[in-house]
């Protein structure tokens, strides 16, 4: 007579054993669910008639007062578009991912420490999230007089019925998402069967450990 350590390992080999046949799914989805964030994000900051960052872009890398303030904004500019556009490539194609993680993890690590650290961690202004910092509250204010303003003057029903008016807080909240995804790739790789890295594996005789 079967036991209950018999009957639980049997039902974790069935239920298991076939999930362990889609375990490709989970990189496959990170990946394609980072490409669009980075094609987008790099195709905005580079100039495809010369292949260099937009002016705007580097003058936003350079600015100590309205921008990053970071050290040479064209280089860096140049490099995180770049990085982004390469990246989205890569990871769309599932070639190199664990390679161009590390890179775009960086960008993310630059981005959350320059762009959106002293907002918080929040992107969406809420003050009854976790985390809801004093920014995050005084926005909350500016919201509620904004919406009674468009109560009184505008045509409420009409710009609220595809969605409630926010507060961009711009904090850390998707960089750091970002970044937690990549290392996450990092360590996966890009996953069997819907790679290059996974087919180039299999023709080279890479140990599967390193395979993708």
């Amino acid at each position: 007579m079967a036991t209950l350590t018999d009957t639980y390992r049997l039902f974790r080999e069935q239920t298991l054993g076939r999930l362990q046949q889609l375990d490709f799914m989970g990189p496959l989805l990170l990946r394609w669910y980072l490409v669009p964030v980075f094609w987008m994000a790099g195709t905005m900051k580079i100039n495809f008639s010369t292949l260099m960052p937009h002016d705007s872009t580097v003058s936003w890398f350079g600015n100590p007062d309205w921008g990053l303030g970071l050290p040479a904004p064209t280089l860096m500019a140049f490099l995180a578009g770049w990085t982004e556009i390469l990246g989205a490539i890569f990871l769309a194609l599932g070639f190199a991912v664990r390679w161009i993680s590390i890179p775009l993890a960086f960008t993310m690590v630059v981005a959350a420490t320059s762009a959106h650290w002293d907002n918080g961690w929040q992107a969406i202004a809420d003050p009854s999230a976790p985390f809801a910092n004093e920014r995050v509250e005084e926005s909350a204010v500016r919201l509620d007089k904004a919406k009674e303003i468009l109560r009184e003057h505008g045509n409420y029903s009409w710009l609220t019925e595809r969605g409630s008016f926010v507060v961009l807080n711009n904090g850390i909240e998707f960089a750091a998402t970002y970044f937690v995804m990549l290392i996450a790739l990092l360590f996966t790789g890009a996953g069997r069967f819907v790679s290059v890295d996974y087919w180039l594996g299999r023709r080279t005789g890479t140990p599967p450990l390193t395979r993708y």
